[in-house]
């Protein structure tokens, strides 16, 4: 931290830094000497420093630090002089909305640079992300960085200022000032966010400042002064909250002003509750709060017509005739009907809180729930003299609705005077606060107040009524909306009617099976029929029969009972489906409706902007045409007057004379003169050019004697000068001599001085430029192993990068070659499998063909020998061979044996030796296929003898 003796160094300091550009050096160097403590006494110089403090805060948005030096500042000079903290914050002010306007002025799209919802967050992730990535920025982006940061950095001056100035009851015109700058900036920028909480801040401020009362400065709300300037603070608030359509912030603004008005028990001026008013009613009917919209224009009027001296006799009528719609368009029936007590206290004080906002005085222990309502605003209307100001239309409109009785021809008399009311309205000259009136927002709330009172009349009269008749009789709607608007208001037991569908009828009354007045009847008739019924129809007292009726009945009731359920579930089906028509009608008419009212609003609109349009060039053509005759008859007055002529002057006969003939009488006039002046002018430039030629020729002469004079005069000055500075050059030459003779005995101390001097600097300077070497020097070898440090380690990540892939690789390979593998050794062992199976299936065949050629010898008769050649051999009895096989034990086939037991039987044929017998049943062939299913499944292959008797050259191994 730097330390000064004086304030003017400090600055001083500053202003050098300021000029080698190191302006964050000098803004610290002042903000040191700012918030020191040495420095407590006020001084002009302390100004200067603030001056040049707040001028780097804003150069370089130092919010934070414009806040601190501001803080400091206004402890130094609170008691002593004020009026420079004044003149300091209203420099910094000026300062931002300067570099402010700068920035907005340099960007070419406003509108896309101050896209921002919220001023006070902080960059997003993603738009920092882009703005790295990004190389070149768009012209949107680019925008966005100019033109924000200076607009954040204005919302925090005047957040700044107003939490200065809020305690200081001396600069309380200051902190209005900054709080109207404040709003105008949210109100030309469209700043809603920041608008609530600029207000959120303000409301704030009146709550600390009431909390806290023991403050040394704090302003008195007490005095006028102050009262006056925080209403008008409050009333702009209210003022910029409706023009920005934030009708909840405005509301809370009216909140504030009632609450000032509380506090110190004193009602403003009467121009500023006008205001109060005239936002009052523009709020509650943008709530659809109608019957407070009705009881603030009540108030506005009552304030215009005792304070307002200008109001015409016009703008009175249209005033009241504003009122007394207000007052019908409130709906004639209360919503609290059925309510709970929870709600009707609610009501109850919200009636209350509202009477209060509005001005109502209400006694407090009445006990009624309709402290305002509607008939009671209308008979108030009534005994304060408003009806007696409205228009005719609004009058007899007012008879029809509240006091005539014409249930068949109420609808059509109500419909012109609504169309003659809906084109009343225009500018109010003498009410500044309400600029421009229009009734033709009260006539859809007077329809529907038209149709209930029609349905109220009706119901009176008639008990039931066709829903066509009822339809023609409301032209404002169609049957669906006047349903809906009757539902309403039976729900709320304005009137009481059903609609029958079915029979395309109303039905007006309580018809209701379940009401009091039949249920009584209903019972007394059931039991006496079911008395009659037994008189007539004695029970049965056979229990045998009951018994046998029994379970039909339940049969009869269960099958009642689902009827009855699919019944229910048709109805509800059907009222379904008939709400969901009811409610795609609703919204056909109602895009229609939008549609249509869209169409006559553009065209409206058209028809009035060229009728606008024709006026205006209307008006142009005849100023202009009024300019150029007063502009002739100007001209000709003044060419009449300085004509000398006086007989010969023209007679202007008023208004017989056109335009065009006073713009020709003008133009002559002006040509003659011009035509005169011109030979006045001729003659005169002749009359000089001889009196100037002459006077030359008199004044050559005189003028070479006086040249002649003026150079030996000038020869003898030049001479004497001349010997005055030979004479001032050798009296110098004689001083500096005798100087040099004074001070020639300390040259060798200066020499030496001077050595040193050098010396001592070269010896700095040296040590200087070995350590910024040493320093250079270490930074390159630092950022040298970073660089290998950097370089091995991408190394490391490649090489490890390229291993991983080259085993990733080498896996997939291995893999590949295992699968490549495997199929081919799968193929070879299922190609061998077929092979085996194949050759299976030719033995067995072979076998079967066998077998079929034994059984079909076995089937032949024996060979007679007679048959046999005389030379051939006679075989040998067959019944040796049995007994020799017996006898050597060999094997003798079944057949044989049997011969051998049966004689005369025929012998068997001879065995194939190279072909086993087998006498096993034939599902062995099923084994073999199911074995080698399972061995080609890929199973082991079974160890039996059938797999085993097959040689490799397909013969036995026996």
């Amino acid at each position: 931290m730097a330390t000064f003796a004086k304030p003017e160094n400090a600055l001083k300091r500053a202003e050098e830094l300021i000029n080698v550009g190191q302006k964050q050096a000098a803004l610290q160097a002042l903000h040191d000497l700012i918030t020191s403590k040495r420095y407590r006494a006020w001084q002009k110089t302390l100004e200067r420093i603030m001056f040049k403090y707040v001028e780097l805060c804003v150069d370089m948005r130092k919010g934070r630090f414009a806040k601190d030096g501001l803080i400091q500042y206004r402890i130094v000079c609170q008691q002593v002089n004020v009026n420079s903290l004044e003149e300091v914050i209203k420099h910094f002010m000026h300062l931002s909305t300067e570099k402010a306007e700068q920035a907005r002025s340099q960007a070419q799209a406003l509108e896309e640079a101050l896209d921002v919802d919220d001023l006070e967050a902080d960059k997003r992730p993603e738009d920092l992300m882009l703005s790295y990535v990004s190389g070149e920025k768009g012209k949107d982006r680019s925008d966005r960085e100019l033109v924000t940061p200076w607009f954040k950095f204005l919302w925090e001056t005047y957040r700044t200022v107003l939490e200065i100035l809020r305690n200081n009851s001396k600069l309380e015109t200051l902190y209005a000032m900054t709080a109207h700058r404040a709003f105008q900036f949210c109100k030309q920028y469209k700043r809603t966010t920041e608008f609530r909480r600029l207000c959120e801040i303000i409301r704030n401020h009146l709550a600390n400042l009431n909390k806290y009362r023991d403050q040394r400065d704090r302003p008195d709300l007490s005095s006028p002064e102050s009262l006056q300037l925080y209403l008008d603070t409050r009333f702009e608030q209210l003022k910029i909250a409706n023009e920005l359509k934030l009708w909840q912030e405005a509301f809370r603004s009216v909140e504030d002003i009632h609450g000032l008005m509380c506090m110190v028990k004193k009602t403003p001026k009467p121009s500023l509750m006008v205001i109060y008013y005239a936002k009052l009613t523009e709020i509650f009917w943008v709530s659809d709060s109608h019957l407070y919209h009705a009881y603030a224009w009540f108030k506005l009027f009552t304030f215009q017509k005792s304070y307002n001296k200008n109001l015409t006799q016009k703008d009175l009528q249209l005033i009241a005739s504003s009122v007394v719609l207000a007052a019908l368009s409130v709906t004639p029936y209360a919503h609290t009907y059925g309510a709970s007590h929870l709600e009707l206290e609610n009501e109850k004080d919200r009636n209350s809180r509202m009477a209060s906002l509005i001005g109502f005085n209400l006694d407090p222990k009445r006990e009624s729930r309709e402290v305002l309502s509607r008939s009671s605003l209308l008979a108030e209307l009534v005994s304060k003299g408003v009806m007696t100001c409205v228009s005719q239309e609004v009058k007899d409109l007012y008879h029809l609705l509240e006091h005539e009785f014409l249930p068949l021809d109420l609808a059509s008399k109500v419909q012109p005077l609504l169309t003659k009311i809906s084109k009343v309205g225009g500018k109010l000259a003498s009410a500044s606060s309400i600029p421009e009136l229009q009734l033709s927002q009260y006539i859809p709330a007077l329809e529907k107040l038209a149709t209930l009172r029609l349905l109220q009349q009706v119901s009176k009269v008639y008990q039931t009524m066709k829903i066509e008749v009822l339809s023609r009789m409301i032209p404002f709607f169609d049957s669906s909306v006047v349903e809906k608007i009757s539902v309403d208001a039976v729900k709320y037991n304005f009137i009481s009617m059903k609609v029958d569908h079915r029979k395309g009828a109303v039905v007006f009354g309580n018809l209701d099976l379940e009401s009091d007045r039949l249920r009584h009847h209903l019972t007394i008739l059931a039991e006496s029929l079911n008395k009659v019924k037994t008189l007539i129809y004695p029970p049965v007292k056979n229990e045998s029969k009951l018994g046998d009726t029994l379970p039909g009945l339940a049969e009869i009731v269960d099958k009642e009972h689902r009827r009855l359920l699919a019944r229910k579930s048709i109805i509800e089906k059907r009222k379904e489906e008939q709400e969901r028509q009811m409610l795609e009608m609703e919204r056909e008419e109602e895009s229609k409706r939008l549609k249509l009212q869209k169409i006559t609003e553009e065209a409206e609109q058209k028809r009035l902007a060229t009728e606008s349009t024709r006026r205006e060039e209307q008006r142009i053509r005849r100023e202009i045409e009024e300019r150029e005759l007063e502009e002739a008859q100007a001209m000709l007055q003044e060419a009449e007057k300085r004509s000398k002529k006086k007989g010969k002057k023209p007679v202007i006969e008023g208004e017989k004379m056109t335009k065009q003939t006073l713009i020709e009488l003008a133009l002559n006039e002006q040509l003659k003169e011009r035509q005169e002046m011109e030979k006045k002018l001729q003659k005169l430039a002749k009359t000089m050019d001889y009196m100037e030629r002459a006077k030359r020729e008199e004044e050559a002469s005189l003028i070479e004697a006086a040249y002649q004079n003026r150079l030996v005069e000038e020869e003898i000055l030049h001479e004497h000068e001349q010997q005055q500075e030979i004479e001032l050059s050798r009296q110098r030459h004689a001083g500096d001599l005798q100087e040099k003779n004074r001070l020639v005995h300390i040259l060798e101390q200066k020499k030496i001085f001077q050595e040193r001097i050098v010396h001592h600097r070269e010896a700095e300077f040296n040590k200087l430029k070995r350590e910024r070497e040493e320093q250079i020097r270490q930074l390159l070898q630092s950022k040298k192993q970073e660089r290998e440090a950097k370089r091995k380690l991408i190394f490391y990540l490649k090489s490890e990068e390229e291993r991983l892939k080259k085993l990733e690789e080498e896996e997939a390979a291995r893999k590949c070659e295992e699968v490549e593998r495997r199929k081919k050794e799968e193929a070879e062992r299922l190609a061998k499998l077929n092979e085996i199976a194949e050759k299976q299936r030719k033995r067995e065949k072979e076998l079967e063909e066998k077998e079929r050629l034994m059984k079909g010898r076995v089937a032949e008769p024996p060979t007679r020998p007679a048959e046999h050649p005389a030379g051939a051999r006679q075989p040998e009895p067959i019944a040796v061979a049995p007994a020799a096989a017996s006898s050597t034990g060999k094997y003798v086939p079944r057949f044989m044996r049997e011969r051998q037991e049966v004689p005369g039987a025929a012998p068997p044929p001879e065995p194939d030796r190279w072909v086993k017998q087998d006498d096993r049943p034939p599902q062995s062939s099923d084994r073999w296929r199911s074995d080698d299913r399972r061995y080609s499944s890929g199973g082991s292959r079974p160890s039996t003898w059938s797999a085993s008797r097959i040689s490799p050259r397909g013969g036995s191994e026996h």
